[in-house]
């Protein structure tokens, strides 16, 4: 097999975003080259063409590739479901919900033998491989039934370039330590390491590089940039944290709640192209403020996080936002919380079968959540009843729940997909709405048709359509540029291929 693995000395190193530069950079040199994550864990997920869900991280490294993404780019992705439970998702399918601990004792080697026939699948289709670890390869504890790091670059037969983070601080301790920690085996395997997220002048870093070299007889074939709202799409919880320290400014003021189980908030993430949307993350009625819009994001335990905005006021302020004629939009979870009650038939919410909450009443409905998951891309336009247009949407669900809607809220739905079913429900002022549909506002139809209509309410000017398509294409190639330019490009690629030309017949 020809490829390379990266890994990082810690999490949020970068090794998403290198990969993706990685897969670009061979993908216009016309290799046909594809992504692969043995273990992914996140709530931010991606469904493929044929409604299988996989990281969100390897479906954008997919399209970086110029190729469509398959559940083989990524077998298993753990979503958390709490702080000790997270749900598997094998090969695009939801199987179980297992603690840490039963996972590493009764799922390690199923894990293992679908890991090896992705890998055999993948090798026969592509002829290169960028495959990406999680946290640091050396977590000790850990390590003996480990997925993702050491013990896959070992089943792939493939070098390994180790990232680090010189953003944070204390890069010379991770790099050395990481390597100190690898078996003699494994360290033989790294052939090289990527500096990255470096502010400043280079050539003060000179001596640096020098020092690594020498030290670790490893070549640094990179000093990479840190590169400022690359706005390639997010892959976990932390890019929260990272949206925060946006501080976009913007007239126009856009609240989205920020949930403890929040999953897929590359959702929210075309307004960073809106030059006058401010973004905020809010937690509780402090930061609340007076916003122009709220959106209530999905989230992977839509009752807990319903809970948790009683109990910080939220639930009360949103509601009397939308009580004051205020735009609100649920996706997903969000959606389901505007209903009536929400009903945990089999405890797959909660756990606890039977549990029942109280929603925030914005509309006629009840939720009701079941024991299978349905996951489908789906197309179609806005329904008639919207008065809107016959512009195409297109996204994809991910949900456990059925929301039922009754009266008058039933005669009021959202879109007609091609299947001819009706979904989601718009308000007869277009001010409350809900759906399943995550990527929703990445229609850019659909998202200058709402900022308008919020403009329009608060004075502001109307703003012409924003392509995100097009921006997003022009992202890849100059994340590409930008990472190329700081590369031993040459040097990663001879490694690549000695490496391969040397194992390929062992």
């Amino acid at each position: 097999m020809k490829g390379v693995m990266i890994q990082g000395t810690a999490s949020d190193v970068g090794k998403s975003l290198i990969a993706t530069a990685l897969c670009r950079l061979f993908a216009n040199e016309g290799m046909k080259v594809a992504p692969f994550k043995s273990q992914n864990m996140s709530n931010n997920s991606y469904v493929t063409n044929d409604g299988l869900e996989i990281g969100r991280a390897q479906g954008i490294q997919a399209e970086a590739s110029k190729i469509e993404a398959t559940v083989l780019m990524n077998p298993i992705l753990l979503k958390p479901r709490s702080d000790q439970e997270s749900e598997i998702v094998l090969l695009g399918a939801s199987v179980k919900t297992l603690s840490g601990r039963g996972y590493r004792e009764s799922f390690y080697d199923r894990g293992l033998d679908v890991i090896q026939q992705a890998l055999h699948q993948l090798t026969n289709e592509y002829e290169l491989l960028i495959l990406e670890g999680a946290g640091s390869p050396v977590e000790m504890n850990l390590k003996d039934r480990e997925l993702v790091n050491m013990k896959i670059a070992e089943l792939a037969d493939v070098p390994v370039f180790l990232v680090a983070d010189i953003d944070r601080g204390g890069i010379f301790a991770s790099i050395v330590g990481t390597l100190e920690l690898l078996t003699d085996e494994e360290r033989k395997r790294v052939k090289g390491i990527l500096i990255n997220k470096f502010r400043g002048d280079i050539n003060l870093f000179t001596d640096g590089v020098e020092w690594l070299e020498e030290k670790t007889g490893i070549p640094v074939l990179g000093v990479l940039p840190y590169v400022n709202n690359h706005m390639i799409d997010r892959e976990d919880s932390l890019s929260i944290n990272e949206f925060r320290r946006m501080k976009k400014k913007g007239d126009l003021d856009i609240a989205v709640i920020q949930l403890p189980y929040s999953s897929n908030i590359s959702d929210i993430e075309p307004f960073l192209n809106e030059e006058d949307v401010c973004l905020r993350f809010v937690q509780n009625v402090a930061e609340f403020g007076k916003p122009d819009a709220v959106i209530i994001p999905g989230t992977k335990s839509t009752i807990r996080d319903l809970q948790f905005m009683k109990e910080v006021g939220l639930f009360e302020r949103i509601t009397s936002f939308a009580e004051d004629d205020g735009f609100v939009t649920g996706i997903c979870g969000g959606y389901q919380m505007l209903g009536k009650i929400m009903i945990d038939e089999e405890g797959t919410d909660t756990g606890k079968a039977g549990s029942e909450e109280t929603g925030l009443g914005l509309m006629e409905g009840v939720t009701y959540f079941r024991k299978e998951k349905q996951t489908i891309r789906v197309k179609g336009t806005y329904h008639p009843q919207t008065g809107i247009g016959n512009e195409r949407i297109e996204g994809y669900e991910i949900h456990l729940g059925d929301t039922i809607l009754t009266d008058e809220a039933a005669k009021r739905p959202l879109f007609q997909f091609d299947s001819n079913r009706e979904e989601g429900y718009y308000s007869e002022n277009g001010r409350i709405i809900g759906t399943y549909l995550h990527h929703l506002f990445h229609n850019d139809g659909w998202r200058h048709h709402w900022l308008n209509a919020i403009r329009q309410s608060v004075n502001l000017p109307q703003k012409p359509k924003v392509d995100v398509g097009v921006l997003k294409e022009e992202r890849y190639e100059r994340l590409a540029e930008e990472m190329g330019k700081h590369l031993d490009w040459e040097k990663v690629k001879k490694i690549i291929s000695d490496w391969g030309s040397v194992h390929e017949n062992h």
